[in-house]
């Protein structure tokens, strides 16, 4: 398995949401839980593909740390939802389309990096970046 695996989990998902954002959260080379983004039909605002994913998994697991976790997303998380990682201790984010490219393509973003929440942070999460990143932004798109 490998983070393009992964993605196209994420991307499968963001099809099933009410905007193209999809969320796949991994430990140990398996899919522990899928989401997408439920703003709309939800009527709430912080119903995001990254946050759904994590309030589903801390739920089932009775816990709100997800160290050793991995979170693939189709966009790049928003501040909200990096902030979230943060929280969680999540390990590693692996994101296709920037916050930068989803702006590109008029998508309503706030301009701060994941990356930004994380160096100002007292978490150290990896980040890679990019990956099925034109596949992502197909998405946004159509």
């Amino acid at each position: 398995m490998d983070n393009e695996y992964f993605m196209r989990i994420a991307l499968e998902a963001a099809k099933k949401g009410d905007a193209p954002y999809g969320a796949v959260i991994v430990k140990n080379n398996e899919v522990v839980t899928v989401a997408h983004n439920t703003v709309r039909q939800d009527c709430n605002p912080t119903a995001h593909a990254e946050i759904n994913a994590i309030r589903k998994l801390t739920a089932n697991l009775k816990n709100t740390s997800l160290e050793g976790y991995t979170i693939y997303t189709t966009g790049e998380p928003c501040p909200m939802c990096a902030t979230a990682c943060v929280w969680t201790g999540i390990s590693q984010i692996v994101y296709g389309a920037s916050i930068k490219d989803l702006m590109e393509v008029k998508q309503s973003q706030i301009d701060i990096s994941c990356e930004e929440i994380i160096a100002k942070s007292f978490k150290n999460i990896t980040v890679t970046r990019g990956v099925l990143r034109f596949e992502c932004m197909d998405l946004f798109q159509t």
